[in-house]
């Protein structure tokens, strides 16, 4: 394939399988093995995010002047990640957990942070030498190689542990493995952006419609945040249906990279904006249906999966591409634009670690425990009624923001 696209799908996908898997595994994970409080792991969460405030603009003025050096820092930088991904599920705390999990969580994510800045950034400049709707294209290979790699990354554990092997030392070295699959197939790409201009933070932050997908962003990721980080607590204490979290991750995430093409195919038809403002809509009409849910549940729950994965597919793909092609016209390096980016979706996962979690546990609620009824209905009000409330609020700016043809 002349275009290399199938390099991005690859990266796009190890780096998904960095992103939401490790809110969802490594929680549970430090709760369940080494009895470390929500509370605690809430507050390490949350102060990981707000280390991004200083990191992500930085990492974006470093991607952006790095020229031809890009493919040796993106080595560096995915080295970084996958130790730090051995070093947080296959090696036992040499320390107090807490303390080993914050910083093994700093090396994923700041690494994290790094790579996805840059190979978004360089996703601007691919897409530039593309014929027709490239920004298009290109995200549907890039979203649909990401949601691919979060659907192995919930999947692995289970099938793991299913042929005897531990599931989080066998998750942590598989992906370790990937990674340097990854990065061998992306080496010759990375020297596409290293011919553009830095433009700094201003441009991007002085444009009103790059300002409101920004915002759009924020607001839109907070749902996928919120209902990501409750999502094991949710199967394990409200629908009492332990032993089929991984199966209905799986559901989830195969459904979104299933339907990813198809809004992409959608879009270059009928419109970026309108067909999102549709997935949107899904999701709200899908995704309510928790609301209703108890205990055996498992069926219904799994079409709640379906549907709400489907329209999360087109949250992934549509919405990064129209940024991109906006990014194109208003700061053709990009770096910066993404670090912003990379910035905003984050602060959700923040607010979902540092306000959820602990409230999860004042709530009374407990893992692996018989918990009251008050608990549950906060767990169900909490995982369902938060993300549906949110999802509205991106919809209404979605409608308000006028987007041209010519716009993007």
């Amino acid at each position: 394939m002349t275009e290399r696209l199938g390099a991005y799908a690859v990266f796009a996908g190890i780096l998904a399988a960095a992103g939401l898997p490790i809110y969802i595994h490594a929680p549970k994970v430090y709760v369940d093995t080494y009895g470390v409080s929500l509370a605690a792991l809430g507050s390490v969460l949350f102060v990981l995010r707000l280390f991004d405030v200083i990191q992500d603009p930085l990492f974006g003025r470093i991607a952006g002047g790095l020229e031809g050096r890009r493919g040796v820092a993106v080595t560096i930088g995915g080295a970084t990640m996958a130790l730090g991904m051995i070093g947080l599920f296959a090696v036992a705390p040499p320390m107090e957990p807490i303390w080993w999990f914050a910083i093994t969580l700093t090396l994923v994510f700041s690494s994290f942070s790094f790579l996805n800045i840059a190979f978004y950034s360089t996703g601007v400049a691919k897409a530039q030498t593309m014929s027709g709707e490239g920004h298009l294209r290109l995200a549907r290979w890039r979203e649909g190689g990401a949601l691919i790699g979060v659907c192995l990354a919930s999947l692995a554990p289970n099938a793991l542990e299913a042929v005897g092997v531990p599931p989080f030392v066998g998750y942590a070295l598989v992906f370790a493995a990937v990674v340097v699959l990854a990065i061998v197939l992306m080496q010759r790409e990375w020297s596409l952006s290293a011919d553009l201009p830095q433009t700094g933070f201003g441009p991007v932050l002085r444009d009103g419609l790059a300002r409101r997908f920004l915002l759009i962003a924020l607001i839109n990721a907070a749902p996928v945040a919120v209902s990501s980080t409750l999502f094991l607590f949710f199967v394990e204490g409200r629908l009492e249906a332990s032993g089929w979290e991984g199966p209905l991750l799986l559901l989830f995430f195969l459904s979104a990279a299933l339907a990813a093409p198809v809004w992409g195919m959608l879009a270059e038809r009928w419109g970026a904006r309108t067909v999102l403002l549709g997935a949107m809509a899904l999701a709200v009409v899908t995704f309510s249906g928790a609301l209703f849910l108890g205990p055996g549940d498992v069926v219904w729950f799994a079409l709640v999966c379906v549907g709400s994965g489907m329209a999360m597919g087109a949250d992934l793909t549509l919405l990064p591409a129209m940024f991109s092609a906006r990014m194109a016209r208003v700061a053709p390096n990009a770096a910066e634009g993404f670090a912003l980016w990379s910035f905003v979706s984050k602060v959700t996962l923040a607010f979902a670690a540092v306000v959820l979690l602990p409230l999860l546990e004042w709530q009374g609620y407990a893992s692996g425990t018989d918990n009251p009824a008050s608990a549950r209905a906060a767990l169900t009000a909490l995982y369902a009624g938060v993300p549906l409330a949110l999802k509205l609020v991106a919809i209404l700016l979605l409608v308000a923001t006028p987007i041209k043809e010519e716009d993007l």
